[in-house]
């Protein structure tokens, strides 16, 4: 227990991090300097306030300085961001390097997913060198989501990446723009990370939650067909489901598939 609280304690931390990554990315603006800031009066933020979860409960989600609201998304993504850290390890213990590995690309899809709500983009800052990142890391690293006793290995890691950005390379001709180049970078990026089957999972789950939402969205709010919905969230959604459910969901696969 003390060992994943820690883990929380630090992922949170990151989650702070990731908040300023959300902030700052889209705007070009540089992740480590100037120090965090309100984002209503400008005042630094003091770091006993800067304690996640804990500084904005303890201030009522107000700024100390000017007492202007500050978005509860603040705390939400630290605390989603150490949840995830814990389930994470605990997935893949004690295979300790590979949790941390995919610890950092849960990490990685949060970011890609607020700033793909906020702005529908999903930043080459982060999808283009996470491609060849987790073709190396896939090939001698990491533990295979969907068997998590064997290495992913260097064929299946390279063929993820291949397939990933080829699939989504043809839907979006096909499509005549229909799918956004950041979303074909993405796949490319976690095919690396998850291999060919974490591409075919990732593709299911998350044109099957992007469906659900958005027929929700047709019937209960009004939108119509050409209502723009971002895309990498359902992507990331789909990445975090294999990482945590490959194995139980190709075991199922493989017991109740056609016959």
């Amino acid at each position: 227990m003390p060992f994943y609280l820690a883990v929380f304690a630090f992922g949170a931390i990151i989650g702070s991090f990731l908040n300023v990554c959300i902030y700052r990315i889209p705007t070009g603006k540089s992740i480590v300097t100037p120090p965090s800031s309100c984002p209503s009066c400008g005042s630094p933020v003091k770091p006993y306030d800067n304690i996640p979860v804990i500084s904005w409960l303890l201030l009522g989600g107000k700024c100390r300085s000017c007492k202007s609201g500050i978005s509860a998304r603040y705390p939400l993504v630290e605390a989603l961001n150490g949840a995830l850290w814990c389930a994470v390890f605990l997935r893949f213990e004690p295979d300790f390097t590979s949790a941390a590995i995919y610890a950092v690309l849960l990490s990685a899809l949060v970011v890609i997913t607020f700033i793909d709500l906020d702005h529908q983009i999903i930043p080459d800052s982060i999808s283009i060198p996470g491609i060849p990142i987790g073709i190396v890391l896939g090939s001698f690293f990491l533990s295979d989501p969907f068997m998590p006793s064997e290495q992913l290995g260097w064929t299946s890691s390279a063929a993820g990446a291949a397939l990933g950005f080829g699939l989504y390379y043809i839907i979006a001709v096909a499509s005549r723009g229909g799918m956004g180049g950041g979303d074909i970078k993405l796949m490319g990026m976690l095919g690396g990370f998850l291999g060919w089957k974490g591409v075919l999972l990732t593709t299911f789950v998350g044109s099957l939650a992007g469906s659900v939402v958005g027929l929700g969205l047709v019937l209960f709010s009004g939108a119509g067909r050409k209502t723009k919905v971002p895309f990498g969230p359902f992507l990331a959604l789909g990445g975090a489901v294999s990482i945590f459910y490959g194995q139980e969901l190709l075991n199922w696969y493989l017991s109740h598939g056609w016959r």
